[in-house]
């Protein structure tokens, strides 16, 4: 069967996974070793504990439903409008985010280090495009719309090819991959590149300094494009759900069990010579990835294909949400933190419910009604007067 259509459950998990981020980043400020923007004064094993399993899947659940999306964009497009059509959708929301929804989390960075000037007496010094942390010109979160622009840009042809009548031989020899468990030699790559580079060259987001994560999040991009494009695969991952979600969850039990017994490289406990074992080790954490972003995709085929009539304004948000989500958790957390009678928990609680809350209401009542917002926001053009639709494009 030919998928030209969206499917339903992609987009209810690609929902879910911006929720994720939320609850994510909300707990940062919170969490123990890892460091963040701004931090509160007491932090929480557990909470870290959590946000290192969320961080496992959440990014590479979304460049795999990312790699969907493209597959979808380029039916009926040229190679050329489909790049025009990412140039709008993802290139002029950076460039917004950038100069005017990022530099308030720099700022409010800066008054923490003990800057006593005003926002707009500090502006000036975002256009020195020095960049962060030296100095204030920064992509932060929106680091995941710079490398999806830059992904589209490169990989355009080759996606043009994969769809049209030249790409039907490869797209016939995927379907090797969909007997039995021969779908998981998709995850191969993506391990093995990890297991080699990520703990030589550890995450930055920053793409000049960030060559390991750079091609792994690609990875997980091009093998949603490929699932996609032969769907037959996509019906191979709901076939395997339960397989994905045993491989995942007994080698994250295998990695917290080490973790927690201090069983790692370069620790004491860590009794094995051989070198071998070493990158066995590396390789738990994108085993887990893999295994939850299928798991994930087979039980969301399998359980999330019902429509609702919710789904389209959900949908339509999600985008216009990841990019104000975490400007408005740095502000609110620039407060909350100074509060010293009140528990984690009541600050993560009260941080992530007041950041939903102020996101989803500066989204319906201050974006999604003006064309102009709605263009630098990346969203599909507002409707005419007369109550037809412009030419609309999927969401991003």
């Amino acid at each position: 069967m030919e998928t030209t259509q969206r499917q339903t459950y992609l987009d209810w998990l690609r929902i879910l996974s911006i929720l994720g981020v939320l609850f994510f980043h909300s707990a940062m400020p919170y969490v123990s070793e890892d460091g963040w923007h701004i931090k509160n004064a007491e932090t929480s094993n557990l909470l870290m504990e959590t946000n290192m399993f969320l961080h496992l899947f959440r990014m590479p659940l979304l460049f795999f439903i990312s790699g969907t999306v493209s597959f979808y964009m380029m039916q009926r497009r040229s190679t050329l409008n489909f790049i025009g059509l990412r140039f709008r959708r993802l290139l002029i929301p950076l460039i917004f985010g950038m100069f005017v929804v990022v530099p308030p989390q720099i700022y409010m960075e800066r008054l923490i280090a003990g800057y006593q000037g005003s926002f707009w007496h500090w502006y000036p010094h975002v256009l020195d495009f020095i960049p962060y942390p030296t100095g204030n010109f920064s992509w932060h979160h929106l680091w995941f719309i710079a490398y999806l622009f830059l992904y589209d840009l490169m990989f355009a042809p080759l996606f043009a090819w994969l769809i049209s009548p030249k790409g039907n031989g490869f797209k016939t020899k995927m379907e090797v991959l969909t007997k039995n468990k021969r779908i998981y030699l998709l995850m191969l790559p993506g391990i093995i590149w990890y297991t080699l580079m990520a703990h030589r060259f550890p995450e930055t987001n920053d793409l000049i300094n960030d060559p390991a994560y750079f091609v792994y999040w690609l990875l997980f991009l091009m093998t949603g494009f490929i699932c996609i494009l032969q769907p037959k695969l996509m019906d191979s991952l709901e076939r395997n759900r339960r397989f994905a979600l045993t491989v995942g969850f007994l080698a994250l039990l295998l990695l917290n069990y080490l973790r927690w017994n201090k069983i790692e490289p370069k620790y004491a406990g860590w009794y094995f010579q051989d070198e071998f074992f070493t990158y066995l080790f590396y390789a738990l954490k994108p085993t887990i990835a893999w295994a939850w972003v299928f798991a994930l995709i087979g039980y969301g085929k399998r359980y999330l294909n019902a429509k609702h009539k919710i789904l389209n304004y959900l949908n339509e948000s999600a985008y216009p949400f990841y990019i104000l989500h975490q400007t408005v958790i740095v502000i609110l957390v620039y407060y909350i933190v100074q509060l010293r009678n009140e528990s984690i928990l009541s600050k993560y609680i009260y941080t992530l419910g007041l950041t939903f809350f102020i996101s989803v209401l500066t989204y319906h009542l201050l974006i999604r009604p003006f064309a102009l917002n709605r263009f630098l926001f990346g969203m599909k053009p507002i409707k005419k007067a007369d109550g037809t639709k412009m030419k609309t494009e999927e969401t991003a």
